[in-house]
């Protein structure tokens, strides 16, 4: 135990009873667990067989055996009861598989298998599956696993109107088939453990356990979901020595289950319980630990600490304001660019967003500059599923003879042209050295294709010709949102119950909108294709993209945090569906992105943000005016920011001492929806001042139709549609 500081060998060394650790961030949680662990093994106050370890990933798993083996000279930990809630559950399961209709070699089917059950058993009872997405359904399913509701649980109306009313008769019917062929998901692994810890009949096998079990040890506790919790409670009811290590303020899961409450109650879940506070962080500067604490400070449903260090206050926070988006995008660039020139690495660098469509203004940003990135936790923004489908739409308008594009989307959304229908169309093509547009075009004239998919597909050919007889007459950017519109993929999105489908819609919105940036559809689609050719493959150093759910457990020496604006961040939707408890938990979001930093953090916000296809008016998040001026220095264009004067009732509306409030939603962005002018650009003349949303004010030095070419102050020249400008008052 050399080297803890004393809360944190309070912590070890208190063995008997329950047990919180309520560790902030940065503040050696890991060590603590890992040396508590060893110090119970090496006291022999219990064997390795008699202490159950819990983590939340198979990587926190393995990180924790490699360091209790070299704390105890390389002794094994094969075999001890130390892994995820999944594995340890199914190896419980194993042993007691038959008590639950199961045999012991049963098989764990992953997300995919579910949904193709679950689809065989809707399409058996007749349910759309083109209505009722057999994934979402899935999605139901497992939130009701992981509240450990077996199917008798639920009333027959808690489904709400999914697959027509008949939710709960689907659920009956896939545990039954499970059972059947002799298989479990992952919500069963932990549903069938309780189930049986549950039975009287089974109290013997729990009684077992109980006394198995002399210390229990759990990690990452504020992320623990209902199931989990209670297999947990259901094991510590022997000897009652459960250590939970966790921090409230760092639980932002909810959305995938996770209750916070389970640690906020825990003292009352388990009396006598002691609380151990790690505060002394070992990664951040003053300023950075002073900032955060501001912030989380307004939480009310938390336990409460404050991280303090014995290094240098370092630098205070940057809040910077800036004119829009992609101003932002090149002050981050600019700020990393600087930095790398004092020997700062790029691996030492991470930018983290709220949302998925922010990325891409940085990427195409940091392509200009050549500045190497690594999008973490998924793909690139060109090459996500839904941005590769509207770019395969327009590329078949551009080019007919893309046959790749037309493949691709061909089906998507379904049109019930399936791949015997595809063989065909290409092997005529072949047949007569030709592509499937051509193809399509002479077997719609033949008997080749049944009537009814040469009327689909001269439905889809119709479209695509009107769509390219609009390209030389409307704005290519009102024409890649018709196509998505029209077309039927937008709608796909919206009626998909996964999680991920509003993000996709997000990204499809901003992607129509960085259309805009290029004078037509041909220029976007070779710009996209040479940033795919470009993107450096190699593993070398690169700046980090990333959510700021993806960056929880890591750090880096300097981060960004853009997009600091109500609505954004925190998230409008978040907040219209939890209120107050989405407003908490967004908090705790930016906590945890102003904890990843070491030396420096940036936050970022500004005034106008295209969102969802419009030009956005944003104020600055709340979050901007919790910062602690002590520790962070606002840095605003003029205008940009009004001072710490915005105060917010409890509904999360939003005042200000001129008496303004948010919309009735309760949002406080203000959209400007632009519809064209009734008045032609004759309501304009040289030398007019006027007032253009994103590039400010300007002068009229040119008119063309309703094309004005305007020499804006603060941006250059500018071409843009009339009635996107507003005549300033003489």
């Amino acid at each position: 135990m050399a080297g803890l500081n004393p809360a944190q060998q309070e912590a070890v060394e208190t063995l008997d009873g329950p047990l919180l650790v309520l560790a902030g961030a940065g503040t050696g949680k890991t060590r603590v667990l890992t040396t508590r662990l060893a110090h119970i093994l090496q006291t022999s106050r219990a064997f390795p067989g008699e202490i159950l370890a819990v983590t939340f990933t198979n990587k926190a798993a393995q990180e924790m055996k490699t360091r209790v083996s070299q704390i105890l000279d390389g002794q094994p930990v094969e075999g001890w009861w130390l892994g995820t809630f999944h594995a340890l559950a199914a190896r419980m399961l194993r042993r007691h598989a038959n008590l639950v209709g199961l045999e012991s070699g049963f098989t764990i089917i992953d997300p995919d298998d579910q949904v193709r059950l679950l689809k065989q058993i809707m399409e058996s009872r007749n349910i759309d599956t083109k209505k009722w997405k057999p994934k979402a359904m899935v999605s139901i399913i497992n939130s009701w696993k992981d509240k450990a509701r077996l199917p008798g649980d639920i009333a027959a109306n808690d489904g709400g109107d999914a697959a027509g009313g008949q939710m709960l008769t689907l659920y009956r019917q896939y545990q039954d088939r499970l059972k059947t062929v002799n298989a479990c998901d992952f919500g069963d692994l932990l549903m069938h453990m309780i189930t049986i810890f549950r039975d009287p009949q089974n109290a013997t096998i729990l009684a077992d356990y109980h006394r198995r079990f002399k210390y229990i040890l759990v990690d990452e506790y504020q992320d623990t979901n209902v199931a989990q919790y209670m297999w947990l409670r259901l094991l510590a009811q022997g000897t009652g020595n459960i250590c939970c290590v966790g921090d409230d303020d760092q639980s932002i899961y909810g959305w995938r289950g996770a209750e916070v409450g389970n640690i906020l109650r825990f003292e009352k879940d388990f009396p006598g319980a002691k609380i151990v506070r790690l505060e002394q962080n070992y990664r951040s500067t003053g300023h950075i630990l002073g900032a955060a604490d501001g912030v989380i400070s307004h939480n009310a449903d938390r336990l409460g600490k404050t991280l303090w260090s014995d290094a240098v206050q370092g630098e205070k926070v940057v809040v910077r304001g800036l004119w829009d988006g992609g101003a932002e995008a090149r002050w981050v660039g600019e700020t990393i660019e600087e930095l790398q020139k004092k020997q700062w690495a790029l691996n030492r660098m991470a930018i983290l967003v709220r949302a998925g469509f922010q990325m891409r203004e940085f990427e195409e940003r940091f392509i200009q500059l050549g500045l190497p990135y690594r999008v973490i936790g998924g793909p690139r923004f060109y090459e996500r599923q839904e941005i590769r489908d509207a770019l395969a739409y327009l590329r078949f308008i551009v080019q007919p003879a893309d046959d790749l594009a037309l493949e691709r989307i061909i089906n998507t959304p379904k049109r019930s042209i399936g791949g015997t229908t595809v063989k065909t169309l290409y092997a005529y093509a072949r047949s007569k050295g030709t592509n499937l547009h051509v193809a399509i075009a002479d077997l719609l004239e033949t008997d080749e294709l049944r009537p009814k998919m040469r009327t689909v597909l001269q439905n889809l050919m119709n479209d695509f010709a009107r769509w390219r007889s609009l390209l030389e007459t409307t704005k290519h950017t009102e024409l890649a949102a018709m196509v998505l519109d029209e077309s039927g993929y937008a709608q796909m999105w919206k009626d998909d119950k996964a999680p991920d489908a509003p993000g996709r819609l997000e990204n499809l919105k901003e992607f129509v909108a960085g259309t805009e940036d290029y004078e037509s559809l041909p220029a976007f689609l070779e710009h996209v294709a040479l940033v795919m050719e470009n993107q450096d493959k190699k593993q070398g150093e690169a700046v980090s993209l990333m959510t700021l759910h993806g960056a929880k457990g890591l750090e880096f020496d300097a981060i960004f945090l853009p997009g600091w604006e109500e609505g954004l961040f925190p998230s409008q939707r978040t907040m219209d569906e939890q209120g107050i408890k989405g407003l908490e938990e967004e908090r705790r979001l930016a906590y945890v992105g102003l904890t990843r930093a070491r030396q420096r953090a940036y936050v970022s916000f500004v005034a106008n943000r295209r969102m969802y296809g419009n030009w956005i008016n944003a104020i600055p998040s709340r979050f901007v005016d919790e910062l602690p001026a002590d520790h962070a220095e606002i840095q605003a264009d003029s205008g940009l920011y009004k001072g710490r004067s915005t105060h917010w009732d409890s509904s999360g509306s939003m005042g200000d001492s001129s008496g303004s409030v948010g919309n009735s939603s309760g949002s406080a962005i203000k959209t400007t929806e632009r519809k064209l002018s009734s008045e032609s650009s004759a309501a304009f003349g040289r030398g007019d001042r006027v007032f253009h949303d994103k590039f400010g004010h300007g002068t009229i030095i040119n008119i063309d139709h309703n094309k004005l070419d305007i020499q804006f102050d603060q941006s250059g020249q500018k071409r843009v549609i009339d009635s996107f400008v507003e005549k300033e008052d003489e």
